[in-house]
């Protein structure tokens, strides 16, 4: 998520179909997120996706519980493109896609408050201020017995999985403000913002679930 005018392009070639979008990545993982975000998000649950990419993690979403409402929402026109493509073969589940950037200081005005905020693949893909202006609008945005949710890999000093680092690497050699984050300042930020309960999921690939709850 950088500046507006040069939104960052995905880190794999995407399949089309008119403007559908399909990514190799969600592909691979979005039936493992699903399986556990559909434990733990609420029944009834409205639902704000950060970077939502090609909106398949939303689709798959919506397929597997009919009583939630989706928001999605990405920096980059075809990307929101592909969201509302994906949104008609979910009957009114996945609302228009927003356009929304979180390194921005004033992107959560006039939003209203959700249960949960969802968020994979997008911090250790955009600058730190991504990570900073998520947290941060979560405290206002987040029901008080709601929840943030963001999936991933992060690095957990000498227990990080060498593919981690190895991905931290690769990250940086594309852009330098882009890179694997550290759980530890992840927590940080997000207790600084209230959300002082860390639950972890362990996911496949080393990746993991992160739940941020208010204690």
């Amino acid at each position: 998520m950088t500046d507006k005018r040069n939104p960052p392009i995905a880190l794999e070639d995407r399949a089309q179909d008119g403007a559908k979008l399909r990514s190799p990545s969600a592909e691979r993982n979005r039936r493992v997120i699903a399986e556990q975000l559909s434990t733990l998000l609420p029944h009834g649950a409205s639902v704000l996706e950060i970077a939502s990419g090609t909106g398949e993690h939303a689709l798959t979403m919506c397929r597997a519980r009919h009583d939630i409402t989706w928001q999605p929402s990405d920096p980059n026109p075809a990307s929101r493109a592909s969201q509302n493509a994906w949104a008609s073969d979910v009957d009114g589940q996945m609302l228009p896609s927003l356009d929304i950037d979180t390194t921005q200081v004033d992107w959560a005005v006039r939003l209203p408050q959700y249960d949960v905020i969802f968020c994979a693949n997008m911090i250790h893909i955009a600058p730190w201020e991504a990570a900073l202006g998520l947290a941060v609008a979560s405290a206002e945005l987040v029901k008080t017995d709601g929840m943030v949710v963001l999936y991933g890999p992060f690095k957990e000093g000498q227990d990080t999985a060498q593919s981690n680092l190895d991905f931290d690497i690769s990250l940086k050699s594309r852009d330098p403000r882009w890179g694997v984050r550290n759980l530890s300042d992840v927590k940080h930020i997000f207790a600084k913002a209230g959300f002082n309960r860390c639950d972890r999921i362990v996911m496949p690939k080393n990746n993991q679930i992160l739940v941020f709850q208010r204690s």
